[in-house]
């Protein structure tokens, strides 16, 4: 249980200010973790009010267009950045608020998950990278985040059928990412809408794996294409013997099931030296590059080329 208190008559002095003061307490306990208990403090308050105000220019920024969407490069684990040829980007969405300036995703995806904005912000995310993907020479893969949230509301996989026919970009080039909440949610209904998106010829794969409860009977149940290992356990690669074991069993355990591996968070040239020696796949991380927009990162997508191309013809 997670829980919230506020304690007569230091936090409120009739039942409403104490229900509500314990009210501030439980949303500051359900952003730590599962089953902590947190005391109401005054400046909960402040939070909640910023938090507010923040959700309601979040939506105003999804209408007025001041979302952007940066790509972070995605490789094959070379023995080096050089041996590292990049495969695909993965889509994250940035806000650029016009007071505040550049707002965390940290900070603002937890908000519109909580608020259920992250199922229209979620719809022009997808639609943003398949599109600008389509326009791409090379013909790389894309990545995009599912939340739970847009599998429990709205119809997921119409969505994902209508954006491929509407920006022409093949099936195949389109991963979608997921974590385990979706299946969490409702397991039954998780397993089916996967499998009608697979259906559509789009790759799944299971995002922060090993961070969550029951991992392994979601991969039994269901064919990932591929699972990312959770940066938690990239950061830790040299530092300890236990981190380097949990990697090399999942690389193991996704060979096994016939699914590729792809390892976020990759920082350092003995990370990555280490990760292609036990055979992971792909590799994402600073060391590759960092989530930048996708004209920094022209020359990879192939428009570098076709750029020139056209001068000397022209």
């Amino acid at each position: 249980a997670t829980t919230g208190m506020a304690v007569f008559p230091h936090n409120g002095s009739d039942g409403a200010s104490l229900l509500a003061n314990a009210g501030a307490a439980l949303f500051r306990a359900k952003q730590k973790s599962r089953g902590t208990i947190s005391l109401y403090q005054p400046e909960m308050d402040q939070q909640i009010r910023d938090r507010r105000v923040l959700h309601q220019d979040l939506s105003m920024a999804i209408k007025n267009g001041e979302l952007s969407l940066a790509f972070q490069p995605q490789g094959a684990a070379g023995h080096s950045v050089a041996e590292s040829e990049i495969i695909g980007f993965e889509a994250l969405a940035r806000w650029q608020h016009p007071v505040r300036g550049q707002v965390s995703p940290a900070e603002f995806i937890p908000i519109a998950e909580e608020s259920g904005l992250i199922v229209e912000m979620g719809e022009w995310i997808l639609r943003e990278a398949c599109r600008e993907a389509a326009s791409w020479p090379k013909p790389l893969q894309v990545a995009v985040n599912l939340s739970p949230a847009q599998f429990m509301h709205g119809d997921v996989v119409g969505l994902v059928h209508s954006i491929l026919i509407e920006t022409g970009l093949a099936p195949g080039r389109l991963e979608l990412e997921i974590t385990e909440g979706v299946l969490i949610e409702d397991f039954d209904r998780g397993l089916a809408l996967l499998r009608r998106l697979k259906a559509l010829g789009v790759r799944i794969s299971m995002d922060d794996f090993g961070s969550g409860y029951s991992s392994l009977s979601y991969l039994q149940a269901f064919p990932f294409d591929k699972i990312k290992i959770d940066r938690a356990f990239i950061i830790n690669l040299g530092r300890n013997p236990q981190s380097a074991a949990i990697v090399r069993a999942v690389i193991d355990l996704g060979h096994g099931l016939d699914m590729s591996i792809i390892a976020e968070g990759v920082e350092t040239v003995e990370q990555l030296a280490f990760l292609a020696k036990e055979g992971c796949d792909g590799v994402q991380g600073y060391l590759l590059g960092k989530p930048l927009p996708i004209g920094k990162y022209a020359g990879l997508v192939g428009r570098a080329e076709v750029m020139q191309l056209a001068l000397k013809t022209g």
